[in-house]
């Protein structure tokens, strides 16, 4: 996956590709805590959405009923997070629904750290759960990872923390007003197949032109299905690739101040006549003459 990621940190990739990156991290550097110390460190502020969601919760309870509503609509289609209550215990969980095995169980401890800041945003940095639970049989570095999450891991049916139902009462000590919620804390991802074309369209911009080919791979699918599919939805890839080259174009010449040249060569045109030609058509304007429009009416906004 490309490099520039890292510039874009909230830029959507397949589940799949997120527990290979995990699994990766975990043989290049050798640490079976990784996971669960670089979702500690990252806090619910790494969730985006998510944790501006947690955050404007009035209780613990009623952050993770909103997390399990709201993470396959803004964050994750592919998995499941919640509470469930059995009398005096509770249990914050974490699943994968798709059928991925390659690192599922340090994704699971990945998600550990994160249930555990959700947790603590409530109760205190120095709460700790009574157990963490992940699937599986065994687990590599168990006694790193205990250490990490302070407290002991066994192993169940699903991933998650199981504490004392009690807490779920206990309110928000620094809550964030709902009503200053961005539309992108609240906006679905969309789980549509065009949807999830567009976010790999997207990634593939940064790299080189995106083909239906190297779509359908990244899928699983052949040409001909993802073809089929997408007609079924009613578009088809020329259409979503217009459509998402056109965004990153127009995002690129409003806030950058790259030529338009190598703006062309970023979105994968041989040459600046191609790009302009190509913009010229979905926008009616040249791509200098639609940079001086978003630059004057700036500045027009400015001076009032």
């Amino acid at each position: 996956m490309p490099l520039t990621l890292l510039d874009t940190p909230d830029r959507l990739i397949l589940l799949r590709d997120q527990l290979a990156l995990v699994a990766a991290a975990l043989r290049e550097i050798g640490d079976p805590a990784l996971p669960a110390r670089l979702s500690m460190q990252t806090g619910i502020v790494g969730l985006g959405p998510i944790g501006a969601q947690v955050r404007s919760a009035e209780t613990l309870g009623a952050a993770l009923h909103r997390v399990e509503v709201v993470t396959p609509l803004l964050l994750q289609t592919a998995t499941w997070t919640g509470q469930r209550r059995q009398g005096d215990d509770a249990f914050y969980g974490y699943g994968i629904t798709e059928r991925i095995e390659r690192g599922r169980q340090a994704n699971e401890v990945l998600a550990l750290g994160y249930l555990l800041g959700t947790v603590r945003h409530f109760l205190g940095p120095a709460w700790r759960p009574e157990r963490a639970v992940v699937t599986g049989a065994t687990l590599a570095g168990r006694a790193e990872i205990e250490a990490c999450l302070g407290c002991t891991v066994s192993f169940g049916p699903r991933a998650g923390l199981a504490f004392p139902a009690r807490h779920l009462d206990a309110a928000n000590p620094s809550r964030l007003d709902p009503t200053e919620l961005s539309p992108a804390e609240t906006k679905p991802i969309g789980e549509d197949l065009p949807a999830c074309v567009c976010h790999l369209i997207e990634l593939g911009l940064d790299e080189a032109r995106p083909s239906i080919d190297a779509v359908a791979r990244r899928l699983g699918l052949s040409r001909r299905t993802l073809q089929r599919r997408l007609e079924q939805a009613g578009t088809g890839f020329a259409d979503l690739r217009r459509d998402v080259t056109r965004r990153r174009a127009e995002a690129l010449l409003s806030t950058s101040t790259q030529s338009i040249g190598r703006i062309a060569i970023d979105l994968g045109y041989s040459d600046t006549a191609h790009f302009t030609r190509a913009f010229l058509e979905w926008t009616g304007a040249t791509p200098s003459q639609w940079r001086r429009s978003v630059h004057a009416a700036a500045d027009a906004r400015s001076r009032r």
